[in-house]
């Protein structure tokens, strides 16, 4: 039996804009949970494809992940119907740097605001080269999360923040 497919990132907050003359490409996605226990359930629509995403609880930085793809429209039905708390809707930018390529989500709506990069991994201990532009690592920070924003969105938060 092979292992399960892992996710391994690392969060940042972006502290400029200099990410953007580097950026490759740029995917409007929505997004919205069915369940946010300790299994996570995510309905995905990015541009013409969808998903449904299933997280195990997050160990440190890693967490059990399986993607599967559903039509379009079924994924619209859930994220209109199904969802706990508000669908996020952000924008989703590749940002190569170095060897490696980074991802940096906009945030739109109730998050407007919110600009976070991310790296994913093949280990926890993979060397990241990272970029002037990324700030204060919110990787631990659970209030960071997608999940957490849809009910707990960034709009909200006192500036202490």
């Amino acid at each position: 039996m092979s292992s399960p497919p892992l996710e391994i990132e690392r969060k940042f907050l972006v502290t400029s804009d200099a990410w953007q003359s580097n950026a490759s490409s740029a995917t409007r996605m929505r997004q919205g949970y069915l369940s946010t226990g300790s299994l996570t359930v995510r309905a995905r629509v990015a541009g013409d494809q969808a998903w449904l995403t299933l997280k195990g609880a997050t160990e440190g930085i890693t967490r059990v992940e399986r993607e599967y793809p559903i039509p379009v429209d079924e994924a619209e039905h859930l994220l209109e119907h199904n969802v706990t708390g508000a669908v996020i809707d952000k924008t989703r930018h590749r940002v190569p740097h170095g060897d490696q390529e980074w991802e940096v989500d906009v945030f739109h709506g109730d998050n407007e605001g919110l600009v976070v990069a991310e790296i994913e991994l093949s280990a926890e201990d993979e060397t990241v080269d990272i970029p002037d532009w990324a700030g204060a690592e919110i990787s631990h920070d659970r209030r960071y999360r997608n999940g957490r924003l849809a009910t707990a969105p960034y709009a909200g938060w006192p500036d202490e923040f």
